[in-house]
């Protein structure tokens, strides 16, 4: 049988509506302000998940900032993660700076820690990660995040940058699939 990604859709279970993933990223966006306000930070995006939770921080963040992107995926459109793939650094240089990582989901967290390292090993004077949602799965994950939004069960989600085989990233509310 053919999977219709309306059918996904119409049979998911809303976890967070448009309301609630507001609220959140206000309250983040205020302890970032609070801890980066006068440090000047370099933002960088995960791409592509980080899109529409960094476009969300972005938002609320009144001071001094610049931003760029980075491009490090596991998953490639499929429903569960692989080889880190990295398909493109900074274009800023990283050195001596502040740096603030914007993703959509901890889930393992093996991407974020490979991404810290990097900003690591490039010589920055601090790194720090924001994430939207943390994964609930029982398990250690592999970093911890400076800053969560909501937290979520262990099942597969979508919206607010997170996809379901590549789609519906571009949703404001978060929905776990259905049977997933």
């Amino acid at each position: 049988m053919t999977e219709s990604f309306s059918d996904v859709l119409a049979n998911a279970d809303c976890l967070f509506h448009k309301v609630e993933i507001q609220a959140a990223v206000k309250q983040m966006s205020t302890r970032i302000e609070q801890d980066l306000g006068d440090k000047t930070p370099l933002v960088l995006c995960i791409m592509n998940g980080g899109l529409i939770p960094a476009g969300m921080l972005l938002e609320h963040m009144d001071f001094l900032l610049e931003i760029d992107y980075i491009h490090a995926t596991r998953y490639q459109e499929k429903t569960s993660g692989g080889v880190l793939d990295w398909r493109v650094e900074p274009h800023k240089s990283l050195q001596g700076r502040h740096v603030l990582i914007i993703d959509d989901i901890l889930d393992e967290g093996i991407t974020l820690r490979e991404i810290v390292q990097y900003c690591k090993d490039k010589g920055v004077a601090s790194v720090r990660t924001a994430v939207l949602t943390i994964k609930n799965h029982g398990r250690p994950h592999a970093i911890d995040a400076d800053y969560v939004g909501l937290e979520l069960p262990n099942r597969y989600v979508f919206g607010c940058g997170m996809d379901y085989k590549g789609y519906f990233r571009n949703l404001f509310e978060i929905y776990a699939v259905h049977g997933m």
